[in-house]
């Protein structure tokens, strides 16, 4: 079963671009595009995809501010800013809006399918820079009680979870299976009492 993806982007050749990469990969499919924030928010909730790519600087309706509505009446539905900008601002913006990943458009082809098809399993990918910000803001912040019973194992775990990392690339950062990474995953979710990263990493990291 294709991965159904809308597009919202208002440079032509990019969001032609993006539309004609999609559809000619096997196992994606795309056919609802906009062109601004507005088409966004009255196309995109009959189209019913699986993700979304949203640029964020966009006449009328920015795409933070289109993420925010559309993911209050879709909330099953995934979120990835595509867009150039690499400022803090953006990308916290962006994520308190309810986005689960952040590439920037000069991602290769490649990797933008592969990115797609990780926010779909449940994965936040980002570029590799925005990674970075996001760990260190999380090292800046106090880790508050719900992780004192984690293991340092499980902690630093949580941490690659952070950056969205797959359970493969964590488990070659570790030199562990991806079956252990799977327990350890397990049992950090029974610790902190939740079912899922999101809601682990905002029990774990909280500012």
């Amino acid at each position: 079963m294709a991965i159904k993806v809308a597009i919202a982007e208002d440079i032509d050749d990019i969001r032609n671009g993006l539309h004609l990469i999609i559809n000619a990969t096997e196992g994606f499919e795309c056919d609802c595009i906009c062109r601004n924030g507005h088409e966004a928010i009255e196309k995109i909730p009959a189209c019913q995809p699986d993700v979304v790519l949203m640029d964020i600087n966009m006449p009328g309706i920015n795409g933070v501010e289109a993420v925010r509505i559309l993911k209050s009446k879709m909330p099953g539905t995934q979120f990835m800013m595509c867009t150039i900008y690499e400022e803090d601002e953006h990308v916290f913006e962006s994520l308190k809006a309810g986005a689960t990943g952040y590439i920037l458009k000069k991602t290769p082809p490649a990797r933008l399918l592969e990115a797609i098809q990780e926010i779909y399993q449940g994965g936040s990918p980002m570029s590799s820079t925005i990674a970075r910000k996001v760990m260190t803001s999380f090292s800046d912040q106090q880790v508050h009680q719900p992780v004192d019973d984690l293991t340092a194992r499980e902690r630093e775990i949580l941490q690659q979870l952070s950056r969205g990392l797959q359970y493969k690339n964590i488990a070659a950062n570790l030199s562990l299976s991806t079956e252990t990474i799977r327990t350890h995953i397990r049992n950090i979710y029974e610790k902190l009492q939740v079912h899922t990263k999101d809601e682990a990493l905002r029990k774990a990291y909280k500012s």
